[in-house]
């Protein structure tokens, strides 16, 4: 049976097929907060929501450079995605040492507001880059009162602001950073502080603990040998070690969040992470995830993408052994090329967006902001800008069984998944698009229940397949 109603007309179509006490789909916004995990065939770790569907949450990075407004969450929201990643800075929240900026945070707690008004989830995501203010980061990262250098020399590349991660300052900083025990009481602190402040909010999904880690590297940065023994190192030992603090901070305050760890930035160049499992505290199942970025070193210093250079299997042999081993969901925090309008970078982001179908529960594309490049998902028009198309495209948002493939070709759109227990599969319809038809193969569909996009709003089509087998391999397509 195939019907086409709007949502509010939607109890109706149900009822006549399960019995009147049958709950209908909700009309958008999306909601829905992962409780627990479920095991897909190829060994992936899917979050789930209560009622054991797997999720696939999507959306962008907001809010570095303070420029999000309610528009905008309105309008990602509107766009079908369900999640936004919050860059947060500690030297911005706490300005001096345990004197918190109310305004700051009020902001803070503003932006979640939003998000949980039109139905968006966010990611708390602990910013730096190059350590913090001292080192030309402006007012984000470690503040200048947790920095400590040794008085060493910090000489900026204006053509190449990740080489200051190389300077003997910025090292010094990073091992006290680590390693004295004032400066790791003081983080423990404000992330305890955040936590407390931001507990309990509906939209908050959880945290990021860290952002892009790094530290002391011993020897020459140029030899990769040397970089990939570092980052081993750091990963088994400092940075380890941080994250179980860290952890253990949230859970002071916050029991509910899932706790993200990101691996440092050279699993983007295939090396996989060291990182240990880790434990959490927290009373019930873990709610612990893996948040690796997912960015091409060559295209990040200006080239179009070579499809030749493995990047893309190199990158997807890096990041899945690691959070199966742990049965850990993963999250990429960040990707997205600075401008997908070249040819290489067009392929680029379909090649990414296909292969992070397979391996990850959600992603947060960087950035959610207008413009003419500069990683700008958007035009000038407010459009998705030209190039970054298949990461507005349909997929599904929540599964009544464990996932299988998805696939969007020429309009089309294939998505295959085993059933589980009955409930409502949810797939999103890009916003402009023209009208929806929905197929079932495989079983047979007792409710299918499409709300149509329109020009400036996604769609949603409701599948239904309540007597079928659990175990049942079903093949949905969306033209």
């Amino acid at each position: 049976m195939r019907v086409r109603r709007t949502a509010a007309a939607l109890t109706l179509a149900v009822a006549a097929v399960l019995g009147s006490t049958a709950a209908a789909p909700e009309a958008a916004p999306l909601e829905h907060f992962p409780t627990g995990t479920v095991t897909a065939a190829d060994g992936r770790t899917v979050l789930a929501d209560p009622s054991g569907r797997a999720l696939q949450l999507r959306g962008f990075n907001v809010d570095k450079y303070d420029e999000t407004t309610e528009n905008d969450v309105r309008s990602i929201a509107a766009h079908g995605f369900t999640l936004i990643r919050v860059a947060v800075s500690w030297a911005r929240l706490e300005p001096a040492r345990d004197v918190y900026d109310r305004g700051e945070t009020a902001r803070l707690r503003r932006l979640l507001d939003w998000a949980g008004k039109y139905g968006l989830l966010a990611v708390i995501d602990f910013h730096q880059d190059v350590y913090g203010p001292k080192f030309g980061g402006g007012d984000r990262g470690i503040p200048l009162w947790a920095t400590r250098d040794d008085g060493l020399p910090f000489t900026p590349d204006p053509h190449d602001w990740f080489a200051g991660y190389y300077q003997p300052a910025v090292q010094a900083a990073f091992r006290h950073l680590y390693d004295d025990p004032d400066l790791r009481r003081w983080q423990s602190d404000f992330y305890t502080r955040i936590a407390r402040e931001l507990r309990g909010h509906r939209a908050l999904l959880g945290y990021d603990l860290f952002n892009e880690p790094f530290g002391p590297i011993d020897g020459d940065p140029g030899d990769p040998a040397v970089l990939a023994a570092s980052a081993a190192e750091l990963e088994q030992g400092r940075l380890a070690g941080m994250y179980r603090r860290l952890i253990a901070s949230i859970r002071r305050a916050d029991s509910r969040s899932w706790l993200f760890v990101e691996p440092t930035v050279l699993v983007g160049l295939g090396v996989p992470t060291r990182l240990p499992v880790f434990a959490d505290p927290r009373a019930g199942a873990p709610r612990l995830g893996y948040a690796p970025h997912f960015y091409d070193t060559a295209v990040e210093a200006g080239q179009d993408w070579d499809p030749s250079d493995g990047f893309i299997e190199h990158y997807t042999a890096a990041v899945t052994a690691y959070p199966r081993a742990g049965r850990l969901p993963l999250l990429v925090g960040e990707w997205g090329p600075p401008d997908s309008r070249t040819p290489g970078n067009t392929l680029l982001v379909r090649r990414q967006v296909a292969a992070m179908t397979g391996f990850a529960t959600a992603w947060t594309m960087w950035y959610w902001c207008r413009g003419s490049g500069g990683y700008c998902a958007l035009g000038p028009d407010g459009r998705p800008a030209p190039g970054d198309g298949p990461a507005f495209g349909p997929y599904a948002a929540a599964l009544a069984g464990l996932p299988g493939t998805e696939d969007y070709q020429d309009g089309v759109y294939r998505l295959t998944f085993t059933t589980g227990r009955p409930g409502w599969t949810e797939v999103v319809l890009p916003a402009g698009g023209h009208p929806a038809r929905v197929s079932v193969d495989g079983a047979r569909a007792s409710a299918v229940v499409i709300e149509q996009p329109g020009p400036d709003r996604f769609g949603l089509a409701w599948i239904l397949l309540p007597r079928t087998a659990p175990g049942t391999h079903v093949t949905v397509t969306v033209s």
